[in-house]
């Protein structure tokens, strides 16, 4: 076949007869696969090949760059809307028939393997013993006891934190939150030469452990719809969900977004909103807003072609990024999965794994459907409503006097002169959460500080105040200990303890 396209007219008959070639040895691989599946599996599973076929069909498709730079444009000025302008709406009288409408969605997929923990992130406890599961359930059982209202919780469950999210709901059982669950799809990785699945058949364990992948966020549309929850919310009057990373302790659920989307005109409803907040020098790397083609379009740095990576990350030019804080219409979610129009880029991301093979997860964004939707909406939120814990220098500001706790919900203390957070490096030894929790004999007063910097062997002990700009920085094979009560403010601590000012 290759050597008569090639005779036959060139390269691009050539490489269509490849891709060919590709497809169908991919789908024997996927049939060989799916005929080691269980009986329980074998329906899951074919949604499942189904969903990774398109995938891969279209990762084959595509010719170099998804976006072509000259046609990038800033968004339209009323694109994006500042939140103040969406505040001063106000609340509706009843604000009971606008909550009844929404659902909240948490993204439940990954592990706490990057902080140091076995199992579901979410089960991390963040402050007072409470996990990021505890403090979600809290925070929309205070809605629903407030208001006298249903809003349920629903998590997207990975195959890596369905078995271990589901033993704990049991201790929600008597809270007054409706909880489902449903599981995003399990898609095989693929060797990064042969483009074909490594697996050798359906199990998760042993040899086959790493062989499978949960396909990024993106994939909340197809398996929200396949699992049958999407068709029994809508059954149920709830119109928007409202998505958000379960690690984002800023993502509360917001009752002047909720009522600005409930009360435009029914042709003008805005089907999509996205929180965008504003870019400092440490959110360089998030995706942002733009226009493009006509449309709102979610920019990732991985699409971003190499000559103009420093001027994606550059402040002045993309002011603002996504908080994969998301409002979404539910039947719109209906609507693009029955006409298979759900448009999103591909993430082509790279593995290597524990044995040193190269392999490759095709993987979406929950937020580059944006483009799909009708009417779709940024809204600038304020900072407070991102607050990701994704290392230990995050767990640290959370668990700290500069939050305090109330229904769920973490609020900046009133205490603290500016609104910002300080700028938090820990080092090496502080990766893993139970090291962490060892270092520190309290979780010191940090209301005045700007900067923190720690590095090597260091020990926190009780009632520690830190102030201003602190670095600590232990040499290799030192150690600091700092000492039950002592004021930091404006010291470079340094190798032998020698506390200098800053």
């Amino acid at each position: 076949d290759f050597r008569k396209a090639v005779t036959n007219g060139g390269m691009a008959q050539f490489q269509e007869a490849i891709r060919q070639e590709l497809e169908n040895s991919m789908k024997q691989d996927l049939e060989r696969l799916q005929a080691t599946a269980s009986k329980d599996e074998a329906e899951i599973t074919r949604k499942d090949f189904d969903g990774f076929k398109k995938l891969f069909h279209r990762f084959l498709q595509e010719k170099g760059p998804s976006v072509d730079w000259g046609k990038i444009q800033r968004p339209p000025e009323d694109s994006i809307q500042p939140y103040e302008k969406i505040k001063s709406k106000g609340l509706p009288d009843n604000v009971a028939s606008v909550l009844n409408k929404l659902v909240v969605v948490k993204l439940n997929g990954g592990l706490g393997t990057s902080m140091g923990c076995k199992g579901p992130k979410s089960l991390i406890s963040v402050r007072n013993e409470n996990t990021f599961l505890d403090l979600t359930v809290q925070q929309i059982e205070h809605l629903n006891k407030t208001y006298n209202t249903e809003v349920p919780l629903v998590l997207m469950n990975s195959f890596n934190t369905d078995e271990d999210t589901d033993k704990i709901l049991q201790k929600y059982t008597h809270c007054h939150v409706k909880i489902h669950t449903f599981n995003q799809s399990r898609y095989p990785r693929i060797n990064k030469e042969s483009l074909l699945p490594i697996a050798k058949d359906m199990s998760k364990t042993g040899e086959n452990a790493e062989s499978w992948y949960p396909p990024g966020h993106g994939d909340i549309y197809g398996s929200f719809y396949n699992s049958g929850l999407l068709d029994k919310l809508i059954a149920e009057g709830k119109e928007y969900i409202f998505v958000s990373n379960i690690d984002n302790l800023g993502a509360t659920v917001d009752l002047y977004i909720l009522n600005h989307l409930m009360s435009q005109p029914n042709g003008k409803r805005c089907e999509f909103v996205m929180e965008v907040t504003d870019k400092t020098r440490a959110d360089v790397k998030g995706g942002t807003l733009t226009q493009y083609g006509g449309k709102l379009r979610l920019l990732e740095i991985a699409q971003v072609p190499k000559a103009h990576v420093d001027e994606f990350k550059s402040v002045s030019k993309f002011k603002i990024f996504n908080t994969n804080n998301l409002w979404i219409s539910l039947p719109a979610i209906k609507r693009l999965q029955e006409q298979n129009a759900m448009d999103m880029e591909i993430i082509v991301n790279p593995k290597t794994l524990n044995g040193g093979l190269n392999v490759i997860q095709l993987e979406t964004a929950v937020g580059a459907a944006v483009k799909s939707f009708d009417n779709a909406l940024g809204i600038n939120v304020p900072r407070s409503r991102f607050l990701p814990v994704k290392t230990t220098s995050d767990l640290l500001l959370v668990m700290s006097n500069l939050y305090s706790l109330n229904a769920g919900s973490l609020t900046m203390s009133e205490k603290r002169e500016f609104p910002t957070v300080p700028l938090t490096k820990l080092g090496s030894s502080f990766t893993k959460v139970q090291e962490f929790l060892m270092r520190f004999e309290s979780i010191p007063d940090m209301l005045e500080l700007d900067h923190l910097t720690v590095s090597g062997d260091v020990t926190f002990g009780k009632n520690v105040s830190l102030k201003g700009t602190v670095i600590i920085i232990a040499n290799h094979g030192d150690r600091i200990d700092i000492p039950a009560g002592a004021v930091l403010e404006n010291k470079i601590v340094s190798g032998n303890l020698r506390i200098l000012d800053h």
